[in-house]
């Protein structure tokens, strides 16, 4: 797991929704659910006219949205879910508004049009989308449309219609910057929370809760799969001397240095955690005790050859390591307590030296 604070790109919190807000494939479904009845009705109403294309255009748009519904249903594609819906709406009212159905009055449909396409697409996609529509309407209302397709609109109802759709593509656009910042905002706040819930301020080590939830991870995946698991106990030694003698911000710096030493000594799949005070612990996934022994001395030997730089001059501490390797059926609380009776023989043997439980030790 990530030992040290980071911040989760945009893009990838994107993704993510917060409370309340309606998933894309539901929203499409609702959508549809409302289309499908509508379209047949006005595919009714369009056979009394006698029109012989219109009703059954719009009951084969029907049958494709419900297919494109159905299909998520039974696969769950989302992206091919929510890309049919958009082509065959942009079909759709392209097709209504050519065509002047219900009278040309079925033009005004565009107008659901910007909401929908800005709240289940990209911006980027919306922007486009909302553009190729307006110059459409413009086109179609221009001298060369007038020739090509003959709309039954008078002049100010196209003057009308092209300055209202403008407003509202534009309005769609800031409301939907507005919801994608505020919906980022969130998210961003709730992975700061997250991240401030589970790691400690001074190092950025995973704190003890956290360290808790790995090793329960760890301890059921060894129930489950038998695969063994280390801990290394560890604090600095005589660290009370040295806030006592040089202050405690000399005493943080230590702890930070620690904390540096076990990141770059440790392996990534380790959870790394300050325990608490000058107190720290490492948990060592598929590791056994000759190996966990080999790591907390390669941590200790790393760390007693750095210094801090004090106004007295550089000075070097040391830490003291216990180390505990599950065993058998015997419980997390019972693992830590070996280990910390480790790390106590390791003090009481001279301190800068990593022992085992049950007299495994390395000097």
């Amino acid at each position: 797991m990530p030992q040290s604070a980071r911040k989760t790109p945009d893009t990838e919190l994107s993704q993510f929704r917060v409370k309340g807000e309606i998933p894309v494939p539901i929203l499409i479904n609702w959508l549809t659910a409302v289309a499908v009845p509508l379209l047949c009705f006005f595919a009714w109403r369009s056979s009394l006219q006698n029109d012989p294309i219109t009703p059954p255009l719009l009951v084969g748009f029907a049958v494709l949205l419900a297919v494109n519904s159905v299909s998520y249903l039974l696969f769950g594609n989302k992206t091919l879910q929510r890309r049919g819906f958009i082509t065959l709406i942009t079909v759709l009212f392209t097709y209504l508004a050519i065509n002047a159905v219900e009278d040309g009055s079925a033009i005004i449909w565009l107008f659901a049009y910007p909401p929908i396409i800005f709240y289940i697409s990209e911006s980027r996609v919306g922007v486009l989308a909302c553009c190729g529509g307006f110059a459409a309407v413009i086109f179609l209302f221009s001298p060369l449309g007038d020739f090509l397709f003959d709309p039954p609109h008078s002049t100010s109802f196209r003057i009308t219609m092209i300055a209202v759709l403008g407003f509202e593509m534009v309005t769609c656009y800031i409301l939907d910057q507005s919801r994608r910042r505020s919906k980022l905002g969130l998210l961003k706040l709730a992975a700061e929370f997250e991240y401030a819930a589970k790691h400690d301020a001074l190092t950025g080590l995973a704190n003890r809760r956290e360290a808790l939830e790995q090793l329960d991870i760890e301890y059921q995946r060894y129930l489950r799969n038998a695969r063994p698991f280390s801990v290394l106990l560890m604090d600095i030694d005589l660290f009370k001397s040295v806030n006592d003698n040089y202050g405690h911000h000399v005493g943080d710096e230590l702890i930070i240095l620690v904390a540096r030493t076990l990141r770059e000594q440790c392996r990534k799949v380790d959870t790394l955690a300050r325990w608490g005070g000058e107190e720290y612990l490492v948990l060592l996934p598929e590791t056994n005790t000759g190996e966990a022994l080999a790591s907390a001395n390669r941590i200790r030997e790393a760390f007693a050859a750095r210094s801090v730089s004090t106004e007295q001059g550089p000075i070097q501490a040391t830490i003291s390591v216990g180390v505990a390797s599950i065993r058998g059926s015997e419980s997390i609380d019972r693992l830590l307590q070996r280990s910390d009776e480790a790390l106590y023989r390791a003090k009481s043997e001279g301190r800068n030296r990593a022992c085992g439980y049950e007299n495994e030790a390395a000097a």
